[in-house]
């Protein structure tokens, strides 16, 4: 890829990013700060844990989807080395990230995986609903100045991608 087709993601990215938390408000950083706490390993694994003693199959598809994405994301953020976002002036991230690598978002893969799974066995509003929840997580992501929007697109296409395959490789 070229070097300036990378520079304009990066810009388009910051510039994303910068509308992000240019439009932070008390109320919705405490909300944020709690549904970015979804996406993270205890919960993202306590999940897939409860759903393979409740609904197994699901639970299979839980623990196969975020195992798989969670070890690309790790393999590209040490690959890739992206810097967490350099944030505008006076602005700093309302969380501490849990490493110094962005690209791809860990939380909204985990998030997205397990929530794909759930959303297998719930119907179609409880569904829609999940996912919705799922797609907010890695929006708080940013929203806290801790990932690009291009990290959380990642993030979410790993967790698509190894859903997509759990549907090709029996599991």
């Amino acid at each position: 890829m070229s070097t300036w087709i990378l520079a304009r993601l990066h810009h388009h990215d910051e510039r994303m990013l910068h509308a992000f938390v240019s439009r932070r408000h008390p109320g919705l950083d405490r909300l944020m700060r709690a549904l970015t706490h979804l996406g993270d390993a205890l919960v993202t694994i306590a999940i897939t844990l409860v759903l393979l003693a409740a609904v197994p199959d699901a639970g299979v598809l839980a623990a196969f989807t975020l195992v798989g994405s969670h070890l690309c994301v790790q393999l590209i953020k040490r690959t890739v080395t992206r810097a967490r976002p350099c944030l505008p002036m006076g602005v700093s991230a309302l969380v501490q990230p849990p490493d110094r690598f962005s690209f791809p978002s860990g939380h909204a893969a985990a998030s997205l995986s397990v929530a794909l799974a759930v959303a297998q066995v719930l119907p179609g509003p409880a569904a829609f609903g999940i996912l919705a929840l799922a797609m907010l997580v890695g929006l708080s992501r940013c929203y806290l100045g801790v990932h690009y929007p291009g990290d959380v697109v990642a993030g979410w296409t790993l967790a698509a991608l190894w859903f997509a395959g759990a549907g090709i490789v029996p599991v």
